[in-house]
């Protein structure tokens, strides 16, 4: 339990540090980039399995719907409406509403596998959900802002909801890889003739394999380990820690300074994830999250 905890939480940290390398890439093409970084992430963790002695498992044919759909919307589509929401609604806003992530994974990851909420993720899950909202200090939205948010932090539940399943039969290493080749295969067709493709600049090139190692490759990884030991609903409310981490990167960087607001909103965070993650997991999840291949332990 404290493995995976402690798993899922630096998986949260790592994206939402990474935000300002993210930056680097705005000017971009963004199909393509994403191709480029997930390619790279899919690379990393075929070689981590290779050299451990395992083997990368191959879906079923069940499983291909469910890895196309979380490629579609977790992780393609998550960034495309991030990107898009950000122009028609301030940044505070589309965190505010991304904070509900965690309350929608409590809820809907339970009833998916026909249990009742747990009590305790869903209190926890609101607790973050609070304390995101302070931390982002809201925002305003125009046009298609507000539809385009909700999007975004649907795509982001997505990216867990898809991967239940799949991680139980297969284990975490084995979909995160095959989620990164499928995105780096999607993105990199769509992107020929939407955005092109083109040589990165030194900051780019740095930026796409930071993204690639660091962020896919380890972050998505240690993700999916958590949730397959954890389940969706109490994994969920780490994902509160992603603008904590966002803040704490803008503050060391010097982009913004560190308000009382800001800091009573971490400490929510804080205290809702201690809330969520309290109790034992379920039995119903525990033999899943037993199965040893392809060993999904450290994908470092």
């Amino acid at each position: 339990m404290r493995t995976a905890i402690a798993a899922g939480a630096l998986a949260s940290v790592i994206v939402g540090a990474a935000v300002p390398v993210t930056g680097m890439l705005q000017d971009y093409p963004l199909l393509t980039g994403q191709a480029v970084r997930y390619a790279l992430g899919g690379v990393v963790l075929l070689g981590w399995t290779l050299a451990r002695g395992g083997r990368l498992v191959v879906p079923r044919r069940g499983d291909w719907a469910a890895l196309c759909a979380l490629v579609a919307t977790g992780m393609l589509g998550f960034n495309a409406f991030l990107l898009h929401a950000q122009r028609y609604a301030e940044p505070g806003f589309v965190a505010a509403v991304l904070g509900a992530s965690p309350l929608v994974l409590a809820l809907a990851a339970p009833l998916a596998a026909g249990r009742r909420p747990a009590a305790g993720a869903v209190a926890g899950a609101v607790v973050v959900a609070g304390g995101v909202v302070l931390l982002s200090g809201g925002g305003a939205w125009h046009g298609p802002g507000l539809v385009l948010a909700v999007a975004t932090m649907l795509g982001e539940v997505s990216f867990t909801l898809f991967a239940v399943g799949v991680v139980r039969r297969l284990g975490g290493v084995a979909v995160a890889t095959w989620c990164c080749f499928l995105a780096a295969a999607v993105g990199g067709v769509v992107g020929t003739f939407a955005g092109g493709w083109r040589a990165p600049g030194p900051r780019e090139g740095a930026a796409l394999v930071v993204l690639g190692v660091v962020v896919t490759a380890v972050a998505f990884g240690l993700w999916y380990f958590a949730v397959a030991r954890l389940g969706a609903d109490r994994a969920g409310v780490l994902i509160g820690l992603m603008p904590v981490a966002g803040l704490a990167a803008s503050v060391a960087l010097g982009a913004q300074a560190m308000t009382a607001v800001a800091l009573l909103g971490a400490t929510a965070v804080a205290l809702g994830c201690a809330i969520g993650l309290r109790g034992r997991v379920s039995a119903r999840r525990a033999p899943s999250a037993a199965r040893p291949a392809p060993r999904p332990a450290a994908p470092r």
